[in-house]
């Protein structure tokens, strides 16, 4: 059932997949993930957000970066395979709400879970403004797609191989300091980019939602391993996210516990790509 009908290579380790399942195509919210096992019987579960999707044609789109054995496998099939199984929509919708001016933030593949909360804004009649930032012009992904929906698209690149040379947070702090600032601000991306996303909009009193949804493992909330402490509280994010109020997220202690295992996983990791190649 679960048959890919489309790939694409957006970098070295970056792909798109169109992921033939009906019923949670006519389900899903913007927000909300699916849990993808390659096989049913001894797959991993590995939590992805869905960029897109079509309840007319019964596809959702998932972005996948090739970083561990079972997404390598993952980016390693091709159009005509099949997933052993696809459970969702999970986790809880994005709110939207009428705004007078959105600002959507994303950094690297984050572009791809943040397409659709954009296309939700709009929907809703808001105007949106999207910063795309990468490290390179390689990495942009999403910028078409961005522009057909959004009033206002500015890209950067750390190298300044495109667009304007900066970190997402030079752009954000001008559109907060313009004569049409945010009254909303949302951030997906690396864990550090959204601690100073939400350091930059905090002084400006913009209300600012982070997604977590990379630090996921399970879920379904059974392993713990995305808990994290907001406005001094315990939250899962499987469960309880992905998104929250990014002025409350202890992101120091978030980054802290996602480095524990860093050593033991760069060294493993090298020994997943070699298997993989036999």
């Amino acid at each position: 059932m679960y048959d890919i009908l489309e790939k694409k290579q957006f970098s070295t380790d970056v792909f798109y997949m169109k992921i033939m399942a009906p019923e949670i195509a006519e389900n899903r919210k913007s927000g909300q993930f699916v849990i993808v096992q390659l096989n049913t019987e001894f797959g991993e579960r590995i939590p992805l957000t869905i960029a897109d999707a079509s309840a007319k044609d019964g596809w959702i789109a998932l972005v996948i970066q090739a970083v561990g054995a079972t997404t390598i496998k993952l980016c390693q099939m091709n159009v005509g395979d099949k997933l052993g199984a696809v459970l969702g929509p999970l986790g809880v919708p994005s709110e939207i709400e009428p705004c007078k001016h959105v600002v959507a933030v994303a950094g690297g593949i984050g572009a791809a879970p943040l397409y659709p909360i954009v296309e939700d804004h709009k929907k809703c009649g808001n105007y949106v403004s999207v910063i795309i930032g990468a490290r390179t012009k390689d990495l942009i992904i999403f910028e078409e797609e961005m522009k057909k929906v959004a009033d206002n698209v500015i890209i950067v690149t750390d190298d300044g191989s495109y667009g304007k040379k900066a970190l997402v947070t030079e752009p954000l702090k001008e559109l907060c300091e313009s004569a049409n600032p945010p009254d909303l601000a949302i951030a997906i991306g690396p864990p550090i980019m959204m601690k100073f996303s939400a350091k930059t909009t905090e002084p400006f009193n913009i209300k600012t939602i982070v997604s977590l949804n990379t630090i996921m493992i399970d879920g379904t909330g059974m392993c713990g391993c995305c808990r994290v402490e907001v406005g001094g509280e315990t939250r899962f994010v499987c469960i309880d996210g992905p998104d929250f109020d990014g002025h409350k997220v202890n992101f120091d202690n978030m980054m802290s516990r996602m480095k524990t295992f860093k050593q033991r996983e760069d060294a493993d990791r090298h020994t997943c790509r070699i298997g993989l190649t036999n």
